[in-house]
């Protein structure tokens, strides 16, 4: 028993691009200063991010009027998407030459372009879009401003 369509696949499949196009400019920026989680990275995570949003809501719609035990509960799959995602980036981290940590802002990175694929799931396209220009001035324009210091001796 299928209560899923064409068209709100091909809906489906709209939020998923954007949720792509989002992504990918995030992960052009990461790609552009040569980190290891780049255009790609930062692409699949948006749209997997996505797709667990996407495939709660057809269960919502799918399972609707069974009794409680059935039902999705959408916090979990927001938790699921963090906590698989925060594992990943775990992985990104690693302490360099005993001193310094290394990858936290990819890491970091990879975790917001989680959030920007779940907010486009959601079809929160303006706040998905707001949210993916306020990262890219955080890592551009901060970065910016952190290659100024480390140039001018101030740490």
């Amino acid at each position: 028993m299928s209560d899923s369509s064409p068209a709100l696949e091909l809906e489906f499949l709209s939020r998923l691009l954007a949720a792509a196009v989002l992504a990918g400019l995030l992960g052009w920026e990461r790609e552009v200063r040569g980190k290891d989680a780049g255009l790609r990275t930062h692409i699949l995570v948006g749209v997997a991010s996505a797709l667990f949003v996407l495939i709660g809501e057809a269960m919502l719609v799918r399972y609707r009027g069974l009794d409680q035990v059935a039902q999705v509960d959408m916090t979990r799959v927001l938790s699921a998407v963090a906590q698989g995602v925060s594992f990943l980036g775990a992985g990104m981290v690693f302490v360099w030459r005993g001193d310094s940590v290394r990858g936290l802002t990819t890491a970091a990175s990879v975790l917001a372009t989680a959030a920007v694929g779940v907010a486009a799931g959601l079809e929160l396209y303006l706040l998905a879009s707001g949210t993916t220009l306020l990262i890219l001035l955080v890592l551009w324009g901060l970065g910016k401003l952190e290659a100024g210091k480390a140039e001018s001796g101030t740490r």
